[in-house]
């Protein structure tokens, strides 16, 4: 009995000193949690990779960090639910789809700070609730004025995953920033019914460019790869792709004309400094220069180019305002 105990005792030290260097920290020694629950898989190097990156760059001695991936919106609530009885201070939902589960969760527990994802400004926003406005109209002006700079056949396309209030507001935000430019430019709008099906936006793709769209705006996650096959297989010229949230111009650089970059990091680091300085409501609209920017390829006509950094800088400077109009593209 003697020699177990000293084993035991023996195995309990070294298991202390692996944890130890491996950054293990006792609950205590953390001034603050956070958990981030994510729609898809955080290797998508897309929408879940910039959140996982934002929450991990917030991992330190002093915050813990965990998260959920490849979440179902059936399931959220739960998945919420579970970190709060963990003992978590901070749960960021990824997505405003999970945005009316998290409120939903947070009005249970006031004692605990919450983050959720919105299109716009919520009504009834619970007092421990932070709203990151994602604020895609406002980034997708700059696309309709370079589309309008650079379509040669004077066709262009939006092609969009699931037909969503944020979408509408995307194409809406086009039409805005087509009218404006003054050029003679139609838009034609698509959506495939999946973010992510490569075949279906292949095929959707395709066919736009076939009909004389020699710019496809694209609001998709992985299916965008889709876009640039159509694109390289098909035989159209000079048409040109753009793509969101992170660059993709390596999918086919000579057909690349600019990304809708996002960058959570920043924007959850100031969020996250501002709750424990005791703000526990408050809203943080993405824009350029806070959370996105505008990447134009380095193919693009230096004109077209011109007129989308006139673009952003109005915007910035506030002498441009994108209407934010969310009802139903017919």
């Amino acid at each position: 009995m003697g020699l177990r105990r000293c084993l035991a005792a023996v195995t309990a030290l070294l298991t202390a000193c692996v944890l130890a260097s491996c950054g293990a920290i006792e609950e205590g020694d953390h001034e603050v949690s956070i958990a981030g629950v994510f729609s898809g898989p955080t290797t998508d190097a897309d929408y879940n990779a910039l959140g996982a990156k934002a929450l991990l760059d917030m991992e330190s001695d002093e915050v813990k960090v965990a998260y959920s991936e490849s979440v179902e919106v059936p399931d959220v609530e739960r998945v919420i639910e579970e970190y709060v009885s963990d003992g978590y201070d901070i749960v960021w939902t990824h997505g405003s789809q999970f945005y009316a589960a998290t409120a939903k969760v947070a009005a249970r527990h006031p004692d605990v700070t919450f983050i959720g994802e919105f299109d716009g400004k919520p009504k009834d926003q619970p007092e421990n609730v932070w709203v990151i406005d994602r604020n895609f109209h406002t980034v997708f002006y700059p696309l309709g004025t370079l589309a309008a700079h650079l379509s040669q056949t004077g066709r262009v396309a939006y092609l969009g995953g699931l037909s969503l209030p944020f979408s509408y507001s995307e194409v809406h935000a086009l039409e805005q920033a087509i009218a404006d430019s003054g050029e003679d430019v139609q838009l034609s709008r698509v959506w495939t019914g999946d973010f992510n099906d490569t075949v279906r936006a292949q095929q959707a793709a395709a066919q736009l460019m076939s009909d004389g769209n020699d710019i496809v705006i694209t609001s998709l996650n992985l299916g965008v790869v889709g876009a640039f096959q159509a694109v390289k297989q098909e035989d159209v010229g000079d048409a040109w792709i753009t793509v969101k949230y992170t660059d993709k111009s390596a999918n086919g650089p000579e057909h690349y004309a600019a990304s809708v970059i996002y960058d959570f990091s920043e924007p959850l680091q100031k969020i996250v400094d501002q709750i424990q300085a005791g703000e526990r409501s408050g809203y943080f609209a993405l824009t350029f220069g806070d959370g996105t920017s505008v990447d134009v390829g380095d193919e693009v006509p230096a004109e077209a180019k011109a007129a989308v950094d006139d673009a952003v800088q109005r915007i910035e400077s506030g002498e441009l305002t994108v209407e934010l109009d969310q009802s139903e593209v017919k």
